[in-house]
């Protein structure tokens, strides 16, 4: 596997203001670091929280959690998260009791499914309105009742000509979905960068990347921030 010297630079590609916790966690690892979101998130502030009868909360994402409060005061209800970072997010806005599912949509899937009698009422959904995941999907198949509330969107940012310009200095790149991934393929077929290392938040985020020629294009071992980071620091030790 190509390394990534001490020093080198790491495209961060995840929305804000996530990017900016990103990019301190990296520069904190030895490399620096170019913020460049390849997606933003709009929430939609006309959406419809519809809380009747519903027995807990499920979150994917901290947009989630963010778009959510900002359109309801509810707090009291049990939260669900994804995982850690999630997790902080919704305690962050004011919610007391969460659990993290500490992996994927599977894994909150399963989380929900194991205390499904406690779960009286609909399990209600904030989700962006093309998620990356379907636990919708997920917790029909497991026998739970859900209610979908699209909360936000994530829409493709244009790249800038200084973004391109920077490319061939660029490392390494982090991916934290599977529609940036997209983005960065896109752009990657128009500005080739065999020399780019893709680190991945998962399998599903690596997909796109498969055919652009980039030197190495690897998945974390779990879909959290700290192992693809992970990735980075064996890769500056080959």
């Amino acid at each position: 596997m190509a390394g990534l010297r001490e020093g080198a630079l790491v495209w961060i590609t995840r929305t804000q203001p996530a990017a900016e916790a990103t990019a301190e966690r990296v520069r904190a690892l030895g490399f620096s670091a170019l913020v460049a979101p390849l997606l933003e998130v709009q929430a939609l502030n006309d959406a419809v929280i519809d809380l009747t009868d519903v027995s807990a909360i499920a979150f994917t994402s901290a947009n989630a959690v963010s778009a959510f409060a900002a359109l309801s005061g509810e707090r009291e209800m049990r939260v669900f998260a994804v995982g850690d970072t999630t997790a902080a997010a919704a305690r962050a806005v004011g919610f007391r009791i969460v659990l993290s599912a500490q992996g994927d949509v599977r894994a909150l899937a399963s989380a929900l499914a194991a205390r499904r009698r406690e779960l009286t009422g609909p399990i209600l959904y904030p989700t962006a309105a093309e998620p990356s995941q379907d636990l919708a999907g997920a917790l029909v198949a497991a026998g739970l009742t859900t209610r979908v509330a699209v909360v936000y969107l994530t829409t493709e940012v244009r790249p800038s000509a200084s973004l391109i310009a920077h490319v061939p200095e660029v490392g390494g790149v982090l991916v934290h979905s599977a529609k940036a991934a997209g983005v960065l393929a896109a752009l990657l077929a128009d500005h080739p960068a065999p020399h780019l290392n893709a680190y991945c938040l998962s399998p599903q985020a690596a997909q796109p990347l498969a055919s652009c020629g980039l030197a190495v294009v690897l998945s974390a071992a779990a879909p959290n921030e700290a192992a693809l980071l992970a990735l980075l620091t064996r890769s500056r030790g080959d």
